[in-house]
């Protein structure tokens, strides 16, 4: 499988991910990682952000696809077929149709930033 059809497949993993992460069968390890695959990949801040030449990018390929196929090394495969299946209906025209799931990380991020504005200028 060449990395086109890695990046396309993931396009329904990660939503699949967030599916078995709900799943009482998913073990609790799994959904751990698979809490930590799906913040990582609605978060808008990267580890190391993306205006940084190569390495900004290289995170992203390469933290992401780990970290989902971890999680999904952890499901079991029943579990996650039944997940992917489910995903696919998720994503229409190229977008997901659920897109309210990262208001929440959003969120989040927007209370950091506002905690440090406040801790640097009052």
């Amino acid at each position: 499988m060449n990395l086109k059809e890695r990046a396309k497949k993931l396009k329904t993993d990660i939503p699949a991910v967030f599916l078995a992460m709900k799943k009482k069968e998913t073990p609790a390890a799994a959904k751990i990682v698979a809490g930590l695959t799906i913040a990582y990949a609605l978060s808008p801040v990267d580890i190391i952000p993306d205006f940084i030449p190569v390495l900004g990018y290289l995170d992203d390929v390469i933290l992401l696809p780990s970290l989902a196929a971890l999680a999904i090394r952890l499901i079991p495969a029943e579990v996650f077929e039944e997940c992917r299946k489910e995903a696919e209906g998720l994503w229409g025209e190229g977008k997901p149709k659920k897109w309210y799931y990262a208001l929440p990380i959003a969120l989040l991020w927007v209370l950091i930033l506002y905690w440090i504005v406040k801790a640097i200028f009052f």
